[in-house]
């Protein structure tokens, strides 16, 4: 069986969800997995339920278990590591476009957007970071509706800055996809020292094998 096919089904079968395998130098096998993600309802919106999030112990089963499992394929792998997503979460799925409604995400298109969608935006560009949402559903159409992310190109003022309330804004500019137009989606790795709402992800770090929430 092939590596991939080894992962997916040992995390699935464990009940978690696979977000990203990757292979690095000197044989280290980073997988990262998550809690599967269900719509929140309208009470644990109210009350500003957090999301629950990946444990170490989570981790430490997983890892036991992918263990024995690459072990049994005969997979060719120095350390394995199984970590939470962090704070620039790869996006892959629908359900994941679902569940970060709303939170500030980098795209990189499979092709340049091309002149007849430029706009005010180079026709070459392909990386985009903006607020994620749903694009509103075309006149008259009936097929199922994609996603935008909208951005300003206004700068950000340093720290120190005094901004006129008088400037007027930059224009707010969007572009619309569908998810197989898409490169690579992920969060965007920015840190809030305010605080966090509350289903945002937090960063991961090394425990023993192992990569747990902050």
């Amino acid at each position: 069986m092939a590596l991939q096919q080894t992962v997916e089904q040992t995390v699935a079968g464990l009940g978690y969800d696979l977000v990203e395998i990757e292979r690095s130098a000197g044989g280290l096998l980073r997988v990262t997995i998550d809690l599967p993600w269900t719509a929140p309802t309208s009470e644990a919106l109210a009350a500003g339920t957090p999301e629950p999030f990946v444990t170490v112990e989570d981790c430490e089963k997983v890892t036991r278990q992918l263990q024995f499992a690459l072990e049994v394929d005969g997979a060719d792998y120095k350390r394995l590591e199984v970590s939470s997503p962090g704070i620039d979460r790869p996006l892959r799925h629908e359900k994941d476009f679902e569940r970060f409604e709303g939170e500030v995400i980098d795209i990189t298109l499979k092709a340049p957007i091309g002149e007849a969608a430029a706009g005010q935006v180079s026709a070459n560009r392909k990386k985009f970071r903006g607020t994620l949402e749903r694009a509103a559903q075309a006149e008259g159409g009936d097929g199922p509706r994609g996603w935008q992310i909208v951005w300003s190109d206004e700068p950000e003022p340093k720290p120190g800055q005094k901004v006129s309330k008088k400037r007027a804004p930059a224009p707010l500019q969007a572009l619309g996809f569908v998810l197989d137009e898409l490169r690579e989606a992920r969060l965007a790795p920015i840190v809030d020292f305010k605080g966090r709402k509350p289903r945002a992800r937090q960063g991961s770090q090394d425990i023993g094998g192992t990569k747990v929430p902050d």
